[in-house]
């Protein structure tokens, strides 16, 4: 599975949409990366224009927010917690038995793009801990036995419906 080719058509609706609004860079980034799965490089340059703005603006505010990416991410993005509830409850083990399952250090894609890790300061789910997410599902009272069954659920490719 490759990444998404840039639909340039889908693209510049999304831009000709906020055109020469400056206050809605946030969201038009947001909805850029909600289409592609990232915000490709390639499209820093046409925002940047379309809202009069420098490059390095555009550019400035993806690289200062951690939910926003400009490499491509893996269909399934899961996020393991490193909070203090977390890390307690051994989270550091759930995050060392999910490298090993998918051959992944953390912030990696697999060749794939069938999942991406990474670890998150806090998911707000401390009742749970340890916890995950797996793109915008919660998991939580994570053991290593629960782990293998829960990649699997993700581990093949489903048609997108």
């Amino acid at each position: 599975m490759e990444p998404k080719e840039i639909d340039w058509n889908k693209l510049t609706a999304l831009i000709e949409k906020h055109e020469n609004e400056k206050w809605a860079l946030i969201p038009l980034l947001q909805e850029v990366q909600e289409a592609f799965g990232y915000v490709p490089p390639e499209s820093i340059e046409p925002i940047a224009q379309a809202l009069k703005m420098f490059p390095s603006q555009v550019q400035g505010v993806i690289t200062f927010y951690a939910g926003f990416s400009l490499k491509p991410k893996g269909k399934y993005v899961l996020k393991v917690c490193r909070g203090t509830a977390c890390h307690v409850k051994g989270s550091r083990n759930i995050l060392r038995l999910m490298q090993n399952e998918l051959g992944l250090e953390k912030g990696e894609t697999s060749a794939d793009y069938q999942f991406t890790l990474e670890t998150v300061a806090c998911l707000g789910a401390c009742f749970v801990a340890p916890a995950m997410m797996v793109n915008r599902t919660y998991y939580g009272k994570l053991a290593p036995t629960r782990i293998s069954s829960l990649l699997a659920q993700y581990g093949k490719d489903k048609e997108e419906e």
